[in-house]
């Protein structure tokens, strides 16, 4: 079998996994954990389900199935009912998480209702989530307004970029260059690691304990994105420089090591695969690719179960006795970007 193939067939029964270990009746859409235990849905994952979107959207792109747009519509028509009908909630990353897929189904879709949303989560972030404490940047959450962390502040910029490429409008542009400024005068360090936030217990101190795979993906995409806004090829290098330095200090043995026992560290190697794979499409970085595609092999030999896939939170052993959505997500993720890397042939070196 050719690896288009392949990783194409292995994409269809991620998808298909997704759906018989956690689908779920009603608004619920899908378990938080399998196998089920009571008080396993109390909990209402909004940023989670923005994930489930794109994920549905991933499959949309590679099979061009109508159908998976059905799917990712649904999963945020649920998202609003189950947030009271409204867009927002008190976590600024969350809601960007939510613009970010929103902006994806417009783009496929045409919707310009949707392409209004996206623009109202953008406003309504900087109006409220954007302050003075710690020099700018964009807060975590409404509670916290003096906590400023990457997962709130790279999304922004990522979303900016992509709202400037749609619609022109400079202002978009401004805030991105803006937000991505302190982020990296807060939190990227000089051989580019990124810290996940700064001042979460008032003291200006920075969270150096807490070494996230998403941190690097993150800041990873938003330098993509600012590279293709402004054709400036000195993002692009940061971007790889961040690439392999979070496979240097955060992967063992070929993986990127546990993070957490699920929960929403689960989600967190998808979105490094996700941006990792944006910074791929366009720069020549081998050892990148390489990591992507091996480590997801590492997960296919080691987690499938009665035909279909049940992902582990490390991808060189079999799950445990629960899987959380969110790794099951990840998973997903990864298989969908081995997919597209396999019809993408490598670029030439230097080539962009």
């Amino acid at each position: 079998m050719s690896q288009p193939d392949l990783w194409n067939d292995r994409a269809d029964l991620a998808q298909r996994s997704l759906d018989h270990y956690f689908a779920a009746p009603g608004d619920q859409l899908f378990d938080n954990w399998h196998p089920l235990e009571p008080g396993d849905n109390d909990v209402f994952n909004y940023w989670w389900l923005a994930h489930a979107m794109d994920v549905r959207i991933d499959a949309y792109r590679r099979t061009a199935d109508p159908a998976r747009l059905d799917q990712a519509a649904a999963i945020l028509a649920g998202i609003r009912r189950r947030n009271d009908g409204a867009l927002f909630n008190d976590y600024f990353d969350d809601m960007l998480w939510l613009a970010l897929a929103t902006l994806r189904l417009a783009e496929a879709t045409g919707s310009a209702d949707l392409r209004r949303d996206v623009t109202a989560i953008w406003q309504h972030v900087l109006d409220h989530g954007w302050n003075d404490h710690e020099g700018g940047g964009i807060a975590w959450r409404v509670q916290q307004p003096y906590y400023k962390n990457t997962p709130a502040n790279a999304p922004f910029v990522i979303l900016s970029a992509r709202l400037h490429r749609d619609t022109g409008d400079p202002r978009y542009l401004e805030w991105a260059v803006r937000v991505m400024d302190w982020l990296e005068g807060a939190l990227v360090r000089p051989d580019g690691f990124v810290e996940d936030g700064v001042n979460r217990q008032e003291d200006h101190g920075i969270d150096v304990d807490w070494r996230f795979t998403y941190n690097q993906g993150l800041y990873v995409g938003a330098c993509v994105e600012l590279a293709d806004a402004l054709d400036r090829d000195a993002y692009l290098s940061r971007a790889a420089r961040t690439a392999r330095t979070a496979v240097a200090e955060l992967s063992s043995d070929g993986v990127f090591s546990r993070e957490g026992d699920g929960g929403d560290e689960g989600l967190f190697k998808g979105i490094y695969y996700r941006y990792a794979h944006r910074l791929v499409e366009v720069q020549d970085v081998p050892e990148i690719r390489d990591f992507l595609v091996d480590s997801t092999e590492r997960l296919w030999s080691s987690c499938p179960r009665d035909g279909l896939l049940l992902a582990s939170q490390d991808w060189n052993h079999p799950p445990g006795p629960k899987v959380s959505l969110s790794a099951q997500l990840s998973a997903v993720m990864a298989t969908e970007v081995c997919a597209a890397l396999a019809t993408s042939p490598p670029l030439a070196t230097g080539e962009r």
